[in-house]
């Protein structure tokens, strides 16, 4: 099939593009940013999806069978001005029209958030939502633009991931690697803390097996992608410290990280932004989430990397990026 990727070279796109190459499909890009230079892309197009035009014309030229949809701003940096999140609603709006108007496309696959829903609220149904951020707030606009349009195809469906990681992630999620590594990472408390994260790799087959299920079975529903099993914090935290050969990870009370947490809420305060501990992040690392999956597990079946797996390339990626940076 031709697929067609937007967003393709971002995070979660790259592995996307990966996987779906491997599989036999062709392949077509669209971003900002352009592809790295070994990508096996078939066609890549520099598109802004906030311009109608330019996004009906790279549909038209392509004619694709499937449109994955990825191109996102997904930080969480915007507190007043959900207009700065366009391209998620704005943008995913565009792109209907233009595959609207292409008889080739038979399926559109969206992505959106598990943010839809502010975290550690499980959503009673595709319609429970209540978003905590305006990065949310904007995948919400974009979910029932989605549903309004009826996607613009004759199939679609909408596929919400969670926490994602794995090698090439932000400078976000490298913070976490990389204080566990430096020994700088400490456990809150002695819970286990279960999270539904999700390794990128197995994020990406689940992508691919969406693209090649029977219609019937993906059309306008909500798949969360996640693995399957959740993930103990304090367990994948303690595999990284093995990966990394680090120095053991030390357990910090909860009441005590409390105070911490306070501390670093007037540290940011003042101005020192980049302190990395603080209510906020401590609330995220406390709070369990478990969504749901079987009906993903239905239609994507067993995935391909254990978390173990998903570490050892993850840390083997980390130590690969020092050595190219390191001078000499």
């Amino acid at each position: 099939m031709k697929v067609l990727v937007t967003g393709s070279s971002g995070f979660i796109g790259q592995h996307v593009c990966e996987t779906l190459l491997e599989a036999g499909h062709d392949i077509y890009g669209l971003d900002l940013v352009p592809p790295k230079k070994d990508s096996r892309e078939q066609g890549f197009h520099k598109c802004d999806l906030l311009d109608k035009d330019q996004t009906k014309n790279v549909v038209r030229s392509c004619k694709p069978d499937v449109v994955v949809h990825l191109a996102a701003r997904t930080d969480l940096a915007e507190k007043t001005n959900i207009e700065g999140y366009a391209v998620n609603n704005i943008g995913t709006l565009n792109l209907i029209e233009a595959v609207t108007g292409v008889n080739s496309v038979q399926r559109c696959i969206f992505t959106s958030t598990q943010l839809v829903c502010r975290v550690g609220h499980v959503p009673s149904s595709d319609h429970d939502f209540c978003p905590s951020t305006l990065y949310g707030e904007s995948k919400v606009l974009m979910e029932k633009a989605i549903r309004e349009q009826r996607g613009g195809v004759s199939g679609w469906c909408i596929v919400r991931p969670t926490t994602v990681w794995g090698p090439g992630m932000s400078g976000h999620y490298q913070r976490f690697f990389r204080m566990v590594q430096q020994g700088r990472y400490f456990h809150v408390g002695w819970k286990p803390l279960w999270k539904s994260y999700g390794y990128v790799g197995n994020i990406a087959y689940q992508f691919g097996k969406l693209i090649e299920a029977p219609l019937d079975r993906i059309h306008q529903k909500v798949f969360y992608l996640a693995d399957y099993e959740p993930i103990s914090l304090r367990s994948w935290a303690d595999g990284l410290q093995r990966a990394f050969g680090a120095r053991s990870i030390s357990t910090v009370p909860e009441r005590l990280a409390k105070l911490a947490g306070t501390a670093g809420d007037a540290i940011n305060y003042l101005g020192f932004r980049n302190f990395p501990f603080n209510s906020f992040r401590l609330n995220n690392i406390l709070t369990e989430y478990q969504f749901d999956l079987a009906e993903t597990e239905r239609i994507c079946g067993s995935l391909p990397c254990t978390m173990e797996q998903g570490i050892a390339e993850t840390v083997r990626w980390i130590q690969a990026s020092e050595r190219y940076l390191r001078p000499g």
